[in-house]
């Protein structure tokens, strides 16, 4: 089997151009980042894999009704206030950029911090991403949730099938910055736009 980056299209390879991140490559990508997480063939990470999931299908159902003003992202986003009162797809398209934004933080550290545990990056990034967001409730059930990911050097060799992290590490890294610079766009345009707070 194929390391995990050979198979999935890479955030490096999501179009930018000066109107914004094209839609279909952005939602082409996002998918792989469900792929990773199908790997470990359990609900581990259940919780992330559904709300990615359905804000991917949010985003793409307002891409294929609206396909000529959804090019990009920014324009999706832009043309939904334009269209309706209900913004069903931008608040979708917010949820998704902090999931992502967890993902890309969670995976950061644990390139950074070699000897942390997956858990404590995935616990690092849920408290500078998504914490604010969330009632005492849900934070104590995602805290119990962040406990049951696997073990680091098992995920590791999940996604990379057992590739020699000489050659699996520049993918990842190369994955990790495309999409940290995919998340800070995003971030930025939706924040200074008003359409939401990632």
């Amino acid at each position: 089997m194929a390391p995990l980056f050979q198979t999935i299209k890479s955030f490096s390879d999501v179009q930018i151009s000066p109107e914004g991140v094209d839609t279909v490559d952005f939602l082409e990508a996002t998918e792989g980042v469900v792929t990773m997480f199908d790997l470990f063939g359990s609900k581990i990470f259940g919780f992330i894999q559904s709300d990615i999931r359905g804000n991917i299908g949010g985003v793409r159902t307002r891409y294929q009704t609206y396909q000529d003003s959804s090019r990009t992202l920014e324009e999706l986003v832009k043309s939904e206030g334009i269209h309706e009162d209900h913004r069903h797809g931008t608040a979708c398209m917010v949820r998704l950029v902090r999931g992502l934004a967890l993902i890309q933080h969670a995976l950061k550290r644990m390139q950074e911090h070699p000897n942390d545990e997956l858990h404590v990056c995935f616990k690092s990034a849920y408290d500078v991403v998504l914490k604010q967001h969330h009632a005492w409730v849900v934070r104590s059930v995602v805290t119990v949730a962040i406990r049951a990911v696997p073990h680091r050097r098992d995920f590791y060799h999940v996604i990379s099938c057992g590739e020699p992290s000489d050659k699996f590490d520049p993918e990842l890294n190369k994955w990790l910055q495309a999409l940290e610079v995919i998340v800070g766009r995003m971030k930025d345009f939706l924040e200074t736009g008003g359409y939401g707070k990632i």
